[in-house]
């Protein structure tokens, strides 16, 4: 999604496919279709290894937004709402 919340790319896969593995199909095809795309945001399920491979292969930056330490219940995060409302 982009910061109006519109689609940008949506994939289906298998679930035996893990997220982080869909991703990399995901943020491919973004790449190719919005090469004007620079910074990604996802959650904190996307850290790691994730944000190397898009540095490196996709040559963009995959920023994670964390949800605040000792916060409880629910909190909108600037940024990851969109993506959250989506899945409602």
């Amino acid at each position: 999604m982009d910061v109006l919340g519109l689609l940008l790319v949506v994939m289906v896969h298998s679930a035996g496919i893990q997220d982080r593995d869909g991703a990399k199909h995901v943020l491919t095809r973004l790449a190719t279709q919005f090469p004007g795309v620079q910074l990604i945001w996802a959650d904190g399920n996307d850290a790691g290894k994730l944000v190397e491979w898009v540095a490196a292969t996709r040559q963009r930056t995959l920023s994670i937004v964390k949800r605040p330490r000792r916060t409880q219940g629910f909190r909108v995060l600037q940024w990851r709402w969109m993506v959250e409302i989506s899945q409602l």
